[in-house]
Formats: structure tokens, sequence, C-alpha cells
């Protein structure tokens, strides 16, 4: 559909700055909390990404949707973002072996967005003023009714979204004979970390985020992983508990963005919301036990408090975010854990963190002490 054809549509920040552009998706009205990816390539897997749940997507690439979409390279089962906001939204798109345009993807997961937007003027009121509550409405223009339906929209703080996500089966991905088998707890997971650990000759096993400890460990694993997922780490206290039972299980454990700040809670190190958070494809982080420098894939809008990582006696900071210093790595001083704040798998984004898979698998080759690895709940 042309530009100029498609229905007005409006984007109400909680603010109360609008923004006037044009309809994309399926028709109507839909909320959550705004935020801004910079990664200029990858959309297909960033709007599949379980972490966004619950969040409006700004995409700051000029344009948006030229290249289509194609099967299996989704990160879930489904589109995950509450709604889209791009600036050119393109009505032609070509790629070898693609399967269909962005627009009848986003109709098919009954995605509502806006184009047309400034979107770069739109990023800077973001940095400025904060992530927010939003609005897109492409079927009622009446400001004072869509001001009442925005002030209705929950918070992110204090929500809980990973159990909209996980999975509610336990299912296995992999060669039923590999060298190693990863219990994975599904917080939101993206597909791209289970194929990095079928590439390193894993067999794994996603449980759902409810899963007892007994359970996973009766599945005889040789280490546990702890995925991303979306919304407030403090608001899981439940879970919480869960973590501090698998870091006592005596197995190598790995925890990605979410799963990284569930393991800090459990060691009552606290989280806190970020002004605007981290989300794009080319974030510079330091590893400090190598001293090299990595371009990293991040998403992600709350963070490890640092003065209770410092203070900690038995965590060290192992990775910083070089752009304002935020903790983007740890590890545990006694025991076979660590954690990133990142994406090592990428998906979309570059290689550099890959490694980190590969220490893993270093950790799952060293047998833990006899007597370590406790069958209990959780």
């Amino acid at each position: 559909m042309l530009t100029s054809l498609r229905p007005k549509a409006l984007l109400l920040l909680a603010d109360g700055t609008v923004f006037e552009g044009r309809a994309i998706g399926t028709p109507g009205i839909t909320t959550g909390e705004i935020c801004f990816n910079t990664g200029m390539t990858g959309y297909q897997e960033i709007f599949s990404d379980p972490s966004y749940t619950g969040q409006i997507m700004v995409m700051a690439s000029s344009h948006i949707g030229n290249y289509g979409v194609k099967d299996g390279e989704e990160e879930s089962a489904a589109v995950r973002i509450a709604g889209l906001v791009v600036k050119k939204f393109s009505d032609v798109w070509s790629r070898p072996g693609g399967s269909s345009s962005l627009e009848d993807h986003l109709k098919q997961h009954e995605i509502t967005g806006i184009c047309e937007i400034d979107t770069r003027k739109l990023v800077r009121h973001i940095r400025d003023n904060g992530a927010q509550n939003a609005l897109i409405s492409s079927t009622e223009m009446d400001l004072e009714v869509l001001r009442r339906k925005l002030a209705e929209a929950p918070d992110m703080s204090g929500m809980e979204l990973s159990s909209t996500v996980s999975t509610r089966e336990a299912y296995e991905v992999g060669d039923p004979d590999a060298s190693f088998r990863v219990a994975l707890l599904d917080l939101g997971v993206k597909s791209n970390i289970i194929r990095c650990l079928n590439e390193r000759g894993c067999l794994v096993r996603v449980f759902p985020m409810n899963t007892s400890l007994k359970e996973m460990l009766a599945w005889r694993p040789n280490g546990i992983m702890l995925s991303n997922g979306p919304g407030d780490p403090a608001a899981m206290s439940g879970t919480v508990e869960q973590v501090k039972a698998i870091c006592d299980s005596g197995l190598p454990v790995f925890g990605i963005c979410l799963g990284h700040q569930l393991l800090a809670e459990s060691m009552g190190m606290g989280t806190r919301k970020m002004h605007h958070g981290h989300r794009g494809i080319n974030h510079p982080v330091k590893d400090l036990t190598t001293g090299h420098d990595e371009i990293t894939s991040q998403n992600h809008g709350f963070v490890v408090e640092r003065t209770d990582t410092e203070a900690h006696p038995e965590v060290e900071i192992t990775h910083d975010h070089l752009n304002d210093g935020s903790v983007a790595g740890l590890r545990w001083k006694n025991k076979p854990i660590f954690s990133v704040q990142y994406h090592p798998e990428a998906g979309p984004g570059p290689y550099d963190s890959r490694y980190l898979f590969d220490r893993f698998v270093e950790h799952m080759k060293t047998p833990a002490p006899a007597g370590k690895v406790r069958m209990q709940n959780a």
C-alpha cells in the first residue's frame, strides 16, 4: 500500500507528546513502554525477541521492511513487540529466499504500527526524557479518549512478564548423543542461544520457568543456562529463590540478560530500571579478564547495581559497558557461575562475544566435586 493511501495514525507518549503519521500493520490501538533500537539490520529477529514483550519498538534506522521476512529467522514463535514505530516503511521488498512482506508479517501477528514519524526526533526525546509508556492508534483519533486509555497501561517497573512467553512444556533440541547436556530455564529464550549451544556439542532441554530444580537435575545435565527474557527482575521473587537453589547445585551456570539479573538478585545484589536502556548491535564492552574489547548486541531496560557488585565478597565484575560504566558481566569466585548483561548469541549482531559459550563448555568439562550436585526441590 502506498504511504499516501495509508490511514492516519497517532503516537501518544505518557508525557503528552504527540506524533502524527500513517498506519502500518493491523488497524487498532496498542500500548506499551516505548524504547528504541539502533540496529540497522535484523528487524525480523528484533521483533520476535521475547525480551521485547510489552514494548513499543522504535527503529532508529530510516528504512524498515525493504528486505521483507524469511522463514527460519525468527527468534521465537511469534512477533513479541507490542507495537512498531518507523520512519520510512517499505511497500516493496526483495530478498533471495524471502517468504513475505513485513506488512503481511505484522498483520499475521496482529501488530499495530505507525510510519512517517520523525524517528530521529523521537529517539532524542526518549534519550532526554527517559523510557515511558506510549500508545499507537490507527482507529481512534480523539486525544482525550487515547489519554485515558494510555493512563490505564501498566508500568514496566514491577511487572513480571516471563510467564507469558516461557514454554509450557519441556522440549529437547540437538543430538541426543551430544557430549554435553544443558538444562535451559526458559525465561523468554531466543532461539539463537539454543543454536549456539547445539553448535558446541550440547543437547539442550528447555524447561518451563517454574520447573523445580529436582526435575531439572533428574535429567542429569552437565550445566544450567538461565535465558534472557522480559520484565522487571525485582518482581520475580519466586524465580530468584529458584535461582538460589540452582547456584547451590554445584553445576556450572551461565546467565544471559534477565538470567544475569536474576543471578545478581539471588546473591542479594539489587537491580534498577535504566533511564532508557541499551538496545542495539554496536555496544562496546570490555572483558576485564582478558583486556579485550568487543562490540555487542544488547537489549535491556534494567541493570545490576554496580555498588552492590563491587561490595560483594563472593562475586567479581568481569565486563564493563564502555559507554556508561554499567555492569556488563559477573562471575562467582568460588563456583563455576558467570553471567553477562548482553547477548553473546547476537541474532542480530556481531559474533565478538560467542567465546562465552566456549567458556561455559569448558566449565562443563570439569566435573563437579563428589557430592556437590544435589537432588532437591526448588
